[in-house]
C-alpha cells in the first residue's frame, strides 16, 4: 500500500534553465531529490544526523523520467511524492512535479537503496527510520 503523499513547493530559480529558458532536464530531478530530503525531514530524519548516528546514506540506484511539458524561469512547481514500496534495505518513490494549475510537467519512478555510508553497500534501514516509514503508510 502507497502511502499517503507529500508535496513541497519548488520555485524556478534562472540558475535552474537552459538557454531556451526552460528548466535543464537534470534539474528535474534535484528538484525531486528536495521533496525526499523535506519528506524525510517531515518524518523527523536529518540525513546528516542518520549517516552520523547509523552509518548509512541513501542512493538512487534507478530513475526513470517522463517529461510531460517545459517549465521556466520564476515558475512555482509541486513537487509530489509517494512511498510505493518499502522494502527491508530499499524504496522505491514514485514522484510528480506540477504546476500551480495541476499540469504534470514531469513524473519519475526513483529507486533508493540504503547503503554503507563508507563502503556504498546495502545496509538495512535503521530501525526507527523503517519503523516511521511503516506508520506513515
Amino acid at each position: 500500500m502507497a502511502m499517503q503523499s507529500f508535496t513541497w513547493p519548488v520555485r524556478v530559480y534562472f540558475e535552474d534553465t537552459d538557454a531556451a529558458g526552460i528548466v535543464y532536464h537534470a534539474n528535474y530531478l534535484r528538484f525531486m531529490e528536495r521533496a525526499r530530503t523535506e519528506w524525510l525531514r517531515a518524518l523527523g530524519f536529518e540525513q546528516d544526523e542518520v549517516r552520523r548516528r547509523d552509518g548509512v546514506v541513501f542512493v538512487i540506484t534507478h530513475s526513470d523520467v517522463t517529461y510531460h511539458a517545459p517549465a521556466r524561469f520564476n515558475q512555482e512547481l509541486l513537487v509530489t511524492s509517494v512511498l510505493e514500496r518499502l522494502r527491508r534495505a530499499s524504496l522505491t518513490f514514485t514522484q510528480r512535479i506540477a504546476d500551480r494549475d495541476g499540469r504534470t510537467i514531469a513524473s519519475a519512478l526513483n529507486a533508493i537503496a540504503c547503503v554503507d555510508a563508507e563502503t556504498m553497500t546495502p545496509r538495512r534501514i535503521p530501525a526507527p527510520m523503517l519503523g516511521a516509514f511503516e506508520r506513515a503508510q
